[in-house]
Order: C-alpha cells, then structure tokens, then sequence
C-alpha cells in the first residue's frame, strides 16, 4: 500500500504540474512544441533536480512513461486550454496541488535514499518548488517564490510534517497524507485570503558612503 501511495503522489504532481506548465504557455499562446517543452519541464524539473543532488538515477531516465505523459498532457491541453473560464486562477490552484504533493513525495524519496531528516525536507521542497520556477521563467513570468506569496513556506512545513510524523512512528500512508494536506491547506489558505510573509522594509542606519 505504501508504494502504491507514493507513487501515486508522484504521478498526481507530475500530471498536475505539466498541466501547469501548458497553461502558461497557453496564456503565452505558444505553439505545441511550447506546450510540450513547458508542460514536460514543469512536470519533472523537481524530481529531476532532487536526484542530481541525491546522486541517484534520474527518474524519469529509467522510466520514460514519465517523460511521455508529460508530452501528452501538454499536448492535449494546447487543444483544451481555453476551456476554464480563468486560466490564471486554474494555474495557481492547480499548482498548489502540484505542490503539496511534490513536497511530501520529494521528501519520501529523499529520505528512502538515507537522507536525514533536514536533507529529506530540504529535496521536499526542491521537488515541490524548482518544476515551477523552471515554468516561470521560459514562460516569461516572476517565479512564484519571489512574489509576495506563501509558497515556499508551505512546502516546507508540508516536508517537515511527513518527516517528523514519520520520526515518530507514524504510519506512512497517514503521513503522507498529513504533509500533503497541511501544505495544499497553508497554499489555499494565502491564495485565499492574500496572505504573505512581512517583506523586508529599508530602516535608518550607517549610510552606504
């Protein structure tokens, strides 16, 4: 049951997050091979950097289904992107899934390779955060961890929640699922009601002279 929860987590923000990844270049109205390229780094960016820095095989390398999917979905939505009503607030929802669930599959996986837990939490966030800024930026957009937003943090209590939960014995499946819901809960929460963390304000002191 336990790989098979997983794993299904790793889908899930592999396809959430190509759909992303599209719906920028939807909103850019790139061609297909746009939305294939957009839709395919969006979707495995992450994982892909986790396990470079992991020193492990590279996921989807081994298993090209993944690699394929994303091509697929990317696809798929250049011929359905215009369906939601807003495709900006589509992007954002949908990313906050992608990374709920990239943050505790990015720190399940990290910590099945004997990464401690600082370093699982750490590979958490990279997974749930680095596919997006990837999308951002060959979309042409502010990476969403630099705007005024709650994402990262998220991410990171979503990771460190999987991981002290397990610490403590606490099943896997209901780990899982706590760190994926405290993060999913933390994103909806800020796009909900606007929050963000206070931004740094100049203040007097010794002049730069």
């Amino acid at each position: 049951m336990f790989e098979t929860v997983t794993t299904l987590l790793d889908w899930l923000g592999i396809v959430v997050f190509a759909v992303t990844g599209a719906l920028v270049a939807s909103r850019k109205e790139m061609d297909i091979v746009g939305f294939a390229l957009l839709g395919t780094a969006t979707g495995i960016g992450g994982g892909t950097l986790r396990d470079v820095l992991l020193g492990l095989p590279v996921f989807w390398v081994h298993e090209p289904a993944y690699l394929v999917t994303c091509v697929v979905i990317a696809c798929v939505a250049f011929f359905t992107a215009h369906i939601p009503h807003s495709r900006y607030k589509a992007l954002l929802w949908l990313d906050a899934v992608g990374m709920a669930l990239f943050a505790v599959s990015g720190a399940e996986k990290a910590a099945l390779a004997g990464a401690n837990g600082i370093v699982a939490v750490a590979m958490g966030v990279v997974t749930a955060t680095f596919g997006g800024i990837i999308r951002d930026l060959l979309g042409g957009e502010i990476p969403v961890i630099l705007r005024r937003e709650i994402y990262v943090t998220a991410a990171l209590l979503g990771a460190a929640t999987f991981v002290a939960l397990m610490s403590v014995g606490t099943p896997r499946e209901l780990s899982l699922v706590a760190g994926f819901a405290l993060a999913l809960l933390i994103r909806a929460a800020a796009l909900w009601r606007g929050w963000s963390l206070p931004r740094y304000r100049p203040r007097p002191g010794q002049s730069d002279n």
